[in-house]
């Protein structure tokens, strides 16, 4: 089920990057044939870099594809290095969880106050807020999968495979 979900945000993704080639160049277009600019193009952009950085956060986390410093890890043996593993991916888990609170937070606030920001459109500020806390969430609950299917592993005395996997 979240290997599906991360397929959708990674779709969503792919969008949010495609229309955001597609609104600057226009915004380009506009301003050199036509003088004028494509309403609240700054604030599309801004909300579709949300959508494009967040969204594919959690099919990152699956494959472990995210920066990792090894020189030190690798002269330890490798069951330390497992142990590493599980403690960043805990780490991880506890290092979103203030993102997740305050995103929400921030989430709510702009529902119940119905903010828009300040341009031509008056577009509202709750949809790049919802997707930052889908978005981060759903890299949470992959974390926290991962870790306790690490520690399982571990403690069956089987070798964790925490290398990344790439296509």
């Amino acid at each position: 089920m979240l290997d599906r979900i991360e397929k959708l945000f990674i779709d969503v993704a792919t969008a949010a990057i495609i229309l955001l080639a597609l609104m600057i160049f226009a915004d380009v277009i506009a301003l050199n044939l036509f003088n004028a600019s494509v309403p609240d193009a700054v604030i599309i952009v801004r909300e579709l870099m949300v959508l494009a950085i967040i969204m594919p956060l959690a099919a990152a986390t699956t494959q472990r594809a995210h920066i990792s410093v090894e020189f030190l890890t690798n002269m330890l043996p490798s069951k330390v290095v497992e142990y590493f593993v599980i403690f960043g991916t805990l780490f991880g888990v506890f290092a979103l969880t203030p993102l997740i609170y305050s995103g929400g937070k921030e989430l709510m606030h702009q529902i119940n106050t119905g903010s828009a920001f300040y341009g031509d459109l008056n577009l509202p500020q709750w949809p790049g807020r919802l997707a930052f806390v889908i978005g981060v969430s759903l890299c949470w609950l992959r974390l926290l999968v991962m870790a306790l299917a690490d520690i399982r592993t571990v403690w069956r005395g089987e070798t964790l495979d925490f290398e990344p996997t790439g296509h």
